[in-house]
């Protein structure tokens, strides 16, 4: 089975190899038929602590690392286009 992976916002950096990141998502309420944006925080493993906050990161599932990580950041990606 494929692991998930999500994207989002890295809202703290404060503890040392972890990253809390912040991912949106949309859905379509089932009686009011509005669009309704849903967020939820997850903690994740960033061992070179290269992240810091205002970042995007992309997270993917992983063996449980302690009580809250069950998710690891994917590296830093340089911007193809960075000038």
């Amino acid at each position: 089975m494929p692991k998930r992976i999500l994207e989002g916002v890295v809202v703290s950096d404060k503890g040392d190899k972890t990253v809390v990141v912040v991912v949106q998502r949309t859905l379509l309420h089932p009686v009011m038929k509005k669009i309704v944006r849903l967020s939820k925080k997850y903690h994740a493993h960033d061992e070179a602590n290269a992240f810091k906050e205002g970042d995007v990161a992309r997270i993917v599932e992983c063996a449980p690392k302690s009580k809250l990580k069950r998710w690891e950041v994917l590296s830093k990606d340089t911007p193809a286009s960075a000038s």
